[in-house]
């Protein structure tokens, strides 16, 4: 296969060369540097959980008096798009997951919608429950990992 040799060009034209490699240097240092960068990047984490301690109930009782009235409860909540809910023994246990396609903003607004629907319906709980405990915080441990 012959035809033009690339090598025996470059030597030929080395101040060409010298001054190609050098401004390719000098641009990839200079775009390194302004590159746009942030520490903690933006996102929102849009899931919810929610904890309910009943001390002394069994499960089917925390399940039955508990778990399933606030599911009940928040399947109002606007935006939402399923809950996964586990009862043991005293523990009541939600995680509420909001539709992919809900804003940032919109996301704030639900969580504040479902804290004011199980503080409207706490009554209804029997006596004893401790919480519900409320945990929407989950982008901070971003960093962490």
């Amino acid at each position: 296969m012959t035809g033009p040799n690339l090598s025996a060009w470059a030597l030929d034209h080395q101040p060409l060369i010298r001054y190609l490699i050098g401004f390719l240097l000098l641009s990839d240092a200079y775009a390194y540097f302004t590159l746009g960068q942030k520490e903690d990047p933006e996102f929102t984490i849009k899931v919810m959980s929610l904890q309910a301690y009943w001390p002394g109930a069994t499960a089917r009782e925390v399940e039955q008096q508990v778990t399933d009235k606030l599911e009940q409860k928040l399947q109002e909540t606007p935006g939402l798009d399923f809950i996964r809910s586990y009862s043991k023994p005293g523990e009541a246990v939600l995680i509420l997951d909001l539709k992919e396609s809900t804003s940032p903003k919109a996301v704030t607004d639900a969580w504040y919608q479902v804290r004011k629907k199980v503080a409207d319906m706490r009554h209804e709980l029997p006596e004893g429950v401790q919480g519900p405990f409320f945990d929407d915080e989950y982008d901070q441990y971003f960093g962490q990992f």
